[in-house]
């Protein structure tokens, strides 16, 4: 199954750490972030992957080329200034034709059992399907009546809401409901909802993204520790 990961952003919130490396590039360890969800991935079988680039895509060039990673790996650039959506439209043709495809932002890392996760959606009829995690940034929801009475705060673990997560798995078919000049999640997953078929797969396990220095150290020290929980294939 073919693996579309978005490598393109600009990641202005880790300039701190580099305003040249992308953050596809940045490291973990003796590793880039990429590298670790790639590594994820052909654990479970799936290491044929297609690169949307765009920032810093002669760099993911050069550190693609230097090495054999055992991998089939395609890079494609897929401009600079493009969306998500437009990204994955700019590859449609490496993926339209097979059963079903991944997809990921490349900014997060799980130990999500992505084997049971491909296998609920295959037994469905959804087009798509995203993992849902609980936020892990220190914020608090409010809940207000309409006198504007706070009648609940609590941390947002705690509180029943659930964010995008980035891990995806799509039917080809999405690509008759995406369109051009828009953004994945917007339009398309909207059009998706109404028909009822996007799929949500809650997760509680291990979840965590890289978008600041925070992130990152928080990173380095769980792979240090060598208690890394998204390292599936260690274990």
């Amino acid at each position: 199954m073919k693996v579309v990961l978005f490598c393109g952003g600009l990641g202005t919130r880790l300039r701190e750490y580099s305003p040249t490396v992308p953050k596809p590039l940045v490291p973990i360890g003796d590793h880039p972030i990429v590298w670790h969800l790639m590594k994820y991935y052909a654990h479970f079988g799936h290491d044929d992957f297609v690169l949307c680039l765009g920032h810093g895509a002669d760099l993911l060039r050069e550190y693609f080329g230097e090495q054999d990673f055992g991998w089939n790996i395609t890079l494609v650039d897929t401009g600079v200034d493009a969306s998500v959506g437009e990204r994955l439209r700019s590859v449609a043709s490496h993926v339209v034709g097979d059963e079903m495809f991944l997809a990921n932002y490349s900014d997060g890392l799980s130990d999500l059992p992505l084997d049971r996760y491909i296998d609920e959606f295959r037994s469905s009829s959804a087009i798509g399907s995203l993992l849902c995690v609980r936020p892990s940034q220190t914020f608090h929801p409010v809940s207000v009546d309409p006198d504007g009475v706070v009648v609940d705060i609590r941390p947002a673990r705690d509180a029943d809401v659930w964010i995008n997560g980035g891990f995806f798995v799509f039917r080809p078919e999405l690509f008759d409901h995406l369109h051009e000049g828009e953004d994945l999640v917007d339009e398309p997953f909207h059009r998706l909802i109404e028909l009822g078929r996007l799929r949500a797969h809650r997760y509680d396990g291990f979840w965590a993204a890289m978008d600041t220095m925070h992130d990152k150290v928080a990173f380095d020290e769980m792979e240090a520790s060598e208690m890394a929980p998204w390292m599936v294939w260690k274990r």
